[in-house]
């Protein structure tokens, strides 16, 4: 329940039409204001940009065939085995072909890839890849470099206009076209909402994993961007499917410090406190199988009691310092010696398969919204996505959005911003009220690494509960993101990728396919559980 009375002001309006409004100011949506330049961009974040995004914190790097022996049918083959049988084979294809070409282009962007000594690009093996083929920056600070080096192009390009600091909460909508979004200023916490009349909305805001109590997404990625698309009326792909980072390291802290997977692809081992090597018992791969079934084998441990541990120790050694100083740093703090100590992990909320639905130039099924990054479902991921894939499809679709932005809409207005008065490196988001902490509480233990029919038709009761008292528009985007997934997670009675339910715990053929699902729908579902009449949050 949103009481938009309750707003001491009504939305005001900037002077004339934006050009193009980007919401969020991670990797997708800096790529794509980079790549429509010299055309006139606001970008609005809820953050500073670069600093609310995962892109930031992103270890790995970017998966791209550009290593000899290693070719783009290999790499769509590998994503489409990843993505347990539901990838879309043309978005696949389409994104392994163009990941050279813009791998290029964060290199003129300035990111300082590895390479080796011959000057060539050096790639890494991650799990589920057949080939090395993992471009990275200085073993496990790629998500860095590359923010890094786009936050500075973008500030140093004219064309871009940045409002920090304004948390988008609405999209303004006529018929079945996006006009404009509203945001609220002062990271939130201002009582006037501002309307961005616009041509074109790109929302890149990033992911869900602030649903979830044990995390490795930063705060803002609690699922808004995707709420405020469903609640304007545009379809949503596979919110089902959570990937669960298994190594995230279990210091209590949030958001969670993440253990590359990297470190596992040289060769660490995963041990319980009785020092068993308990993933040879569920997988062959051991380490190395696929993300979801690592997970569950961790979360499983510490269930138990046993606890899970990395260890680092033979592997990597003394090198560790060198080869992964981020995974150290983390350590550090923690009074551990990665050389010497094992690493406590446990299983974090980690990237979102699902998200705004989107044909492969990055269009919802709203007219004038476009999307890229972890807010879409692109078809790219499937079930589970593969190590690395994530930043690929930012960067790819960003950069086909662009073009089609620029195709659909040539006659741009070209001069650039003289007010960029929104730039505020000190902004900041309020933290978790008492209701957020009850949603992460309740997504954790019932939508969760592992789940069952009757824990999730308890969530959506309780997330309804939560609906009837938020007077925040803010908040029930999130709401709205939360129920999609429970909804959809209730109603695929198998287990995929990354879902998994224990009262259904196999791979059914006649669940070989997507999940398309809109509030309309939801809703319809959320009425038969909980045995209310109407919809507490209306779609626009």
């Amino acid at each position: 329940m949103v009481d938009k009375q309750a707003d001491l002001f009504p939305p005001q309006s900037w002077t004339g039409i934006d050009d193009v409004v980007i919401v969020g100011g991670g990797l997708a949506g800096l790529f794509c204001a980079l790549k429509l330049a010299p055309r006139p961009v606001t970008i609005v974040a809820a953050a500073p940009i670069g600093k609310g995004a995962s892109s930031a914190w992103a270890q790995a790097g970017i998966a791209a065939a550009v290593s000899p022996g290693d070719t783009v049918e290999k790499h769509v083959a590998d994503t489409i085995a990843a993505g347990a049988g539901i990838v879309d084979e043309k978005i696949a294809r389409l994104m392994a072909s163009e990941a050279g070409d813009r791998i290029l282009d964060l290199l003129e962007y300035g990111v300082p890839f590895d390479r080796d000594l011959e000057g060539k690009l050096q790639t890494s093996r991650e799990a589920a890849h057949s080939e090395n083929r993992v471009v990275r920056v200085k073993g496990d600070m790629a998500g860095r470099a590359i923010m890094e080096a786009l936050v500075t192009a973008v500030k140093n390009t004219p064309s871009i206009r940045l409002m920090e600091g304004y948390v988008a909460e609405e999209i303004t909508t006529s018929g079945r076209f996006a006009t404009g979004l509203i945001a609220r200023p002062e990271g939130g916490k201002s009582p006037k909402r501002i309307l961005f009349p616009a041509r074109a909305i790109v929302m890149a805001a990033g992911g869900i994993g602030h649903l979830y109590e044990i995390t490795t997404n930063p705060k803002e990625a609690r699922g808004g961007g995707i709420g405020m698309a469903a609640r304007a009326g545009a379809m949503l792909a596979d919110p089902e499917f959570v990937q669960f980072h298994p190594t995230a390291i279990n210091l209590g802290k949030d958001p969670a410090p993440l253990a590359t997977e990297a470190l596992r692809g040289e060769g660490c081992t995963l041990l319980n406190s009785a020092g068993e090597r308990f993933m040879l018992k569920i997988d062959p791969n051991g380490e190395l199988a696929a993300r979801d079934i690592v997970a569950r084998g961790i979360f499983a441990e510490v269930m138990s009691g046993r606890g899970a541990f990395l260890d680092c120790r033979t592997a990597v050694g003394a090198h560790f310092k060198d080869e992964f100083p981020t995974v150290f740093g983390y350590c550090q703090e923690a009074g551990i010696d990665p050389e010497k100590d094992l690493i406590p992990v446990v299983p974090a909320a980690h990237y979102f398969m699902g998200g705004i639905l989107t044909d492969s130039d990055g269009r919802s099924t709203l007219d004038g919204l476009w999307a890229c990054g972890e807010v879409t479902s692109t078809g790219a991921h499937g079930a589970n996505r593969l190590a690395s894939n994530s930043l690929l499809e930012a960067v790819v679709f960003a950069g086909r959005i662009a073009n089609n932005i620029s195709g659909l809409l040539p006659d741009s207005r070209t001069n650039p911003w003289k007010d960029k008065t929104g730039q505020n490196e000190d902004a900041e988001t309020d933290g978790d009220d008492a209701a957020m902490k009850k949603l992460r509480s309740v997504m954790s233990a019932k939508i969760g690494v592992v789940r069952t029919g009757e824990g999730m038709r308890e969530a959506v009761i309780e997330i309804d509960a939560l609906e009837r008292t938020n007077r925040s528009h803010r908040f029930a985007n999130t709401l709205v993101t939360a129920k999609m997934i429970a909804i959809a997670a209730l109603t695929r009675e198998e287990s995929r990728g990354g879902h998994y339910r224990s009262d259904f715990p196999d791979e059914k053929p006649e669940w070989q396919h997507r999940t398309f699902l809109d509030l309309v729908k939801a809703e319809a579902q959320i009425a038969e559980i909980t045995g209310r009449e109407k919809p507490l949050v209306s779609t626009q």
